[in-house]
């Protein structure tokens, strides 16, 4: 989304010369929070490169809940577009490169250009989607289904995500997940 919003923006120059400095490109250590459970999001991120969590403690137990890779547009998107405190943390796994956009900032791209509150609409349904799959999974399927699906259609989690944090996403301990893993 960010290749294709910045490549928008440079096709209308009177505009790109007005907004380049919306883009705020930052470079975040890995275990970095970017947004803690119960503040406001006031910005949307865009991953260059590297790995982003969202995650919310769960009586003291950290429950991942979703991993955003490059080329993905990631906030608690809930928490920034409804103004109400976000229900998840989001943190690097990994060392990571952003492109940071302010709320309002990104608000007023969106009234500019159509199509980029186009992708933003398809972002978020595709998210909701994604949370309806992850609900109907840890209700219908077991452990081993769960991780053997997770390896079908997101094998990249398997090899960039340390295994605590992707047995917290299957809903499953990390003993349980070497033990499903080990049987392969």
């Amino acid at each position: 989304m960010l290749e294709h919003l910045i490549d928008r923006l440079k096709q209308d120059e009177i505009h790109w010369v007005q907004l380049s400095y919306l883009f705020e490109e930052r470079e975040i250590p890995a275990k970095t929070i970017l947004l803690n459970e119960g503040e406001i999001a006031h910005q949307l991120f865009f991953i260059k490169k590297g790995c982003l969590r969202l995650w919310f403690n769960n009586d003291g137990k950290d429950i991942t809940f979703q991993f955003f890779f490059e080329k993905q547009a990631v906030s608690s998107i809930e928490s920034l577009l409804s103004g109400q405190p976000s229900q998840f943390t989001l943190e690097s796994i990994e060392p990571t490169t952003v492109v940071a956009v302010g709320k309002d900032d990104f608000n007023m791209l969106c009234d500019l250009y159509l199509e980029i509150k186009n992708e933003l609409q398809k972002i978020t349904f595709q998210r909701m989607g994604n949370y309806a799959m992850l609900f109907l999974s840890r209700i219908k399927d077991n452990p081993r289904k769960r991780y053997n699906e997770l390896l079908k259609t997101n094998p990249e989690i398997i090899r960039r995500v340390p295994q605590h944090y992707i047995a917290s996403y299957l809903g499953i301990t990390p003993i349980s997940l070497s033990r499903i893993r080990n049987k392969k």
